[in-house]
């Protein structure tokens, strides 16, 4: 009889629910934790894109900064310009069925690039802020010397007699007017002429600078010029070599210049300052010595960033810009097909921020899901080794504090920058989960050992950063290390012991 006195409980007792199984099955909070890890990618990718955000409002108080002062800057010819007449027909239908061709007098140009351009710049970039943001301003002072060769007659499907050699144009481009400090003065053949703005009557650029030089004839073209230019502009200085033979040297206070566009330096010496020299024939050059016809725009710029990846996705870009230049110049009469010269044809000095502090937070983020891997393999190691459970709610609570840790380095370097920021940031979450696997385990031992665990990691981190050209093998042989060491771990855990209630 006593048997049946005996409580339900004892006689059946109670399954555990499933949070108690998926704490004490090792199984199951390994598969727990994979998919926490998968979870964990949706913070990530928010923090991302707060990076994003913040990079993207940098940019554009750059931008905002640039537009008073002065963007990108181009500096394009001289280019000589001689007007002469010519007949344009065109046949008109008559009610009748019939056509008549009706001749017009246009005025067409024979256009002339220089035989020799030399370039001298002296560059002065500063940093102008605005609350946490900056932008890299500069002033140049930039000296233009050179000269004409004069016209190849022979070739120049021109009759001689029709040129109007008194009404004869240098053009020069500038990109942006606002960073002229003064009026340019162009010396022409010992003589100075104060150039002007006119976009109407001779347009081969976005903003043209010209000015009438009374010739006698073909032989007064050859002359020498002389063209000193005092500029404003931001974030990159530019030149588009225009000339049969172009030399560029230029020098500046900045230790962090970057050489893009078509052309490497000759020679270039970089330290607190720089120093940089270019000889560029006419090669490359997709305009030919001379032509004539309608002015058509011979160059654009698209403000490409020539130092990333960007320059390889704008092959397409180029091909259409080249296309429609060829067809305008067909349409507009021209006997060549003129086309246009875009960024990607220019001798580019971009003055780069001496830390990127976005692109290394970029950087760092992209690491991020490896690290909350291994700090949970690790957690689960120290927890099978120590025999000290740790529930599935606090490896939550500790990936979280790990995503944590990319918004504090974001938000931390848009102050103290980089490299403190990392610091401040990967101490801050070492205190944070190392102190709390204390209160876990009451282990002062165990608190210890996996803050060192996580200082190895963002070490790791922080090491691939500054390696750069060696990251990736860097990279490969550590990750192989860590693999390593916890395959050597993992075979002092009795596996089928510790998965049995």
């Amino acid at each position: 009889m006593e048997n049946f006195n005996q409580p339900t409980e004892e006689r059946f007792p109670k399954e555990p629910s499933f949070f108690e199984k998926l704490s004490q099955s090792v199984i199951l909070k390994v598969i727990f934790i994979f998919f926490l890890t998968l979870v964990l990618l949706i913070p990530l990718e928010m923090v991302n894109d707060l990076i994003r955000e913040r990079k993207d409002r940098g940019s554009s108080v750059s931008r905002e900064i640039a537009m008073k002062w002065g963007t990108d800057q181009v500096i394009l010819g001289p280019v000589l310009a001689v007007p002469y007449d010519a007949i344009e027909e065109k046949i008109e239908s008559l009610p009748d069925g019939k056509s008549k061709t009706i001749q017009t007098k246009v005025t067409q140009y024979a256009f002339l690039m220089p035989n020799e351009v030399k370039v001298d710049g002296d560059v002065k970039p500063e940093v102008k802020k605005r609350g946490i943001y900056q932008a890299i301003l500069y002033s140049t002072k930039v000296d233009l010397k050179g000269n004409f060769s004069g016209f190849d007659l022979e070739k120049l499907p021109v009759d001689q007699a029709d040129l109007r050699w008194k009404e004869s144009k240098l053009i020069v481009g500038i990109e942006d007017f606002k960073g002229l400090s003064k009026n340019p003065v162009i010396t022409w053949a010992g003589k100075p002429y104060e150039m002007t703005k006119n976009n109407q009557e001779v347009r081969l650029f976005r903003e043209n600078l010209t000015v009438t030089v009374p010739l006698e004839g073909p032989e007064s073209v050859k002359q020498a010029f002389s063209l000193p230019l005092e500029l404003r502009g931001s974030k990159s200085l530019n030149f588009l070599p225009l000339a049969k033979q172009t030399q560029i040297k230029v020098k500046g206070d900045w230790s962090n210049p970057s050489f893009n566009g078509n052309f490497l330096p000759e020679k270039r010496e970089v330290g607190q300052s720089f120093d940089a020299l270019w000889n560029i024939p006419a090669f490359t050059r997709k305009v030919p010595q001379h032509w004539s016809g309608f002015p058509s725009i011979i160059f654009k710029f698209q403000g490409l960033e020539l130092n990333s990846e960007d320059r390889m996705m704008s092959s397409s870009e180029e091909t259409y810009m080249q296309s429609q230049a060829a067809a305008n110049a067909v349409a507009s009469g021209s006997n060549e097909n003129i086309e246009t010269s875009n960024d990607l044809d220019l001798v580019q000095i971009n003055f780069l921020p001496s830390v990127n502090n976005y692109q290394k937070i970029t950087r760092v983020a992209k690491y991020g899901i490896l690290v909350v891997g291994l700090t949970f393999v690790s957690l689960i190691f120290m927890e099978l080794i120590k025999k000290q459970k740790v529930h599935v709610v606090q490896y939550v609570l500790i990936g979280f504090g790990m995503v944590l840790f990319y918004g504090l380095l974001l938000a931390i370097s848009e102050h103290l920058g980089f490299n403190w920021a990392y610091l401040v940031s990967a101490l801050a979450t070492m205190a944070l989960i190392s102190t709390y696997i204390m209160g876990i385990t009451k282990n002062r031992k165990s608190a210890m050992l996996f803050g060192v665990i996580l200082s190895i990691f963002y070490l790791f981190i922080y090491v691939l950063l500054q390696l750069q050209d060696y990251s990736l093998i860097v990279g490969m042989i550590g990750l192989f290390v860590i693999l390593a060491v916890l395959m050597r771990l993992s075979t002092k855990i009795e596996w089928n012991l510790a998965d049995r209630k």
